[in-house]
C-alpha cells in the first residue's frame, strides 16, 4: 500500500483464532484464513491479540500461531501480541516475535494489577531491550491502567514505543496525542470508532471485523483516510451494527458468528467464553445477513 511506510501502519487484522469442535486449535485453517485476509486488501495480521484468545493458549499453541502466521503472510506483516502476567514473559514473547521476523509486536500495560507510572514504565523499559519495535495497546476498561496522552508521549520520548493501539473510542484524544507527541503513530484500536480516528490522523487499523468482511472495511479505511466521506460515510453507517461489537465484552464471539455466516471458520471460543445468548446471536446474525444481502464482503 502506498500509505504503509512502517509494518505497523495499514490495516492490520486482530485474527480471530478458528477452533475445531473439540475446541483444539485449527492452525492449517489459521493459515489460510491469514492468506485470504491478506488476499483481500489487509495489509497483516495480529495474532495473539485478544480477539485471538491468547490468554487460553499453551505456549506451544500461541508460539504455533506466531509462526503460522509469519509464514502465511511474511513477518513484517505480523504484529506478535505480547501480553502477559509479567514483563520478563512479554519481554520473552517479544525475543522469540524477533527471531520469527515480525515487523512489530503489540503490549499490554501491566495487566495483573491495577499499576502505576514507574510500573508502566519498567514494564515498557524491560520488553523494549527486545529490540523489536513495540505498539503500547492503551484499553483501560480491561486492564485498569490509562496509557494517558501525557504518558504515551513520555513512553514514546524514551524510545519505548512506536505507536499507540488506541481503544478508549475517546477520538479527543487524538488531538492531544498529535500535539504532545507528534512522532508517534495513532492506530484505530475499536472498530466503531474508525472514521473519527481516521479523520483525526491514524495511520493504521488493529482491526476487528475484517475477520469477516474484509474487503469492505478495507475499502471504508481507505476512504476514511484520504477524506473521500462520500464514500466513507454511507459505507460506515452501514456496517456500523457490526462494528459496535468490536468494543462490546462478546466480540469475539460476534465476530465468529459473523465469519461463520460469510463462509469462513469462526468456530467456537474457549472457556470462559461462553456462547452468544439466543438474543445477542439474533442482533448479530440479523445485522450479518443485511450487509451481505447488499453484497459487502
Amino acid at each position: 500500500m502506498a500509505n504503509r511506510s512502517k509494518p505497523w501502519h495499514g490495516v492490520m487484522v486482530a485474527t480471530a483464532l478458528p477452533l475445531r469442535d473439540d475446541l483444539s486449535v485449527d492452525l492449517d485453517a489459521y493459515d489460510e484464513h491469514c492468506r485470504w485476509l491478506v488476499a483481500n486488501g489487509c495489509d497483516g495480521v495480529v495474532p495473539n491479540g485478544s480477539l485471538g484468545e491468547y490468554q487460553t493458549l499453551t505456549e506451544a499453541e500461541r508460539a504455533a500461531v506466531v509462526d503460522t502466521a509469519v509464514a502465511a503472510v511474511g513477518g513484517q506483516n505480523v504484529m506478535a501480541g505480547i501480553g502477559a502476567y509479567g514483563a520478563a514473559e512479554s519481554r520473552r514473547w517479544a525475543e522469540r516475535a524477533a527471531e520469527a521476523g515480525c515487523g512489530s509486536v503489540l503490549l499490554l500495560p501491566p495487566n495483573a494489577y491495577r499499576a502505576d507510572e514507574r510500573a508502566v514504565f519498567a514494564h515498557y523499559r524491560e520488553v523494549a531491550k527486545a529490540g523489536v519495535p513495540i505498539v503500547a495497546y492503551n484499553n483501560p476498561y480491561d486492564t485498569k491502567v490509562d496509557l494517558t496522552p501525557a504518558l504515551l508521549a513520555r513512553l514514546h520520548e524514551e524510545g519505548l514505543i512506536v505507536a499507540v493501539k488506541e481503544f478508549t473510542g475517546d477520538p479527543r484524544r487524538a488531538y492531544e496525542l498529535a500535539e504532545l507527541a507528534p512522532g508517534l503513530d495513532l492506530l484505530i484500536g475499536s472498530d466503531d470508532v474508525l472514521l473519527e480516528l481516521a479523520l483525526a490522523g491514524a495511520v493504521g487499523w488493529i482491526a476487528g471485523y475484517p475477520n469477516a468482511l474484509p474487503a469492505s472495511n478495507v475499502a471504508l479505511y481507505h476512504a476514511a483516510l484520504s477524506g473521500d466521506l462520500d464514500t466513507a460515510l454511507p459505507l460506515y453507517k452501514t456496517l456500523h451494527p457490526l462494528l459496535r461489537w468490536d468494543s462490546k465484552t462478546e466480540f469475539v464471539q460476534a465476530i465468529k458468528l459473523s465469519m461463520d455466516l460469510a463462509g469462513r471458520r469462526g468456530g467456537p471460543c474457549r472457556q470462559p467464553r461462553q456462547p452468544l445468548t439466543d438474543e445477542q446471536a439474533a442482533v448479530v446474525r440479523a445485522a450479518t445477513e443485511k450487509v451481505l444481502a447488499e453484497g459487502l464482503r
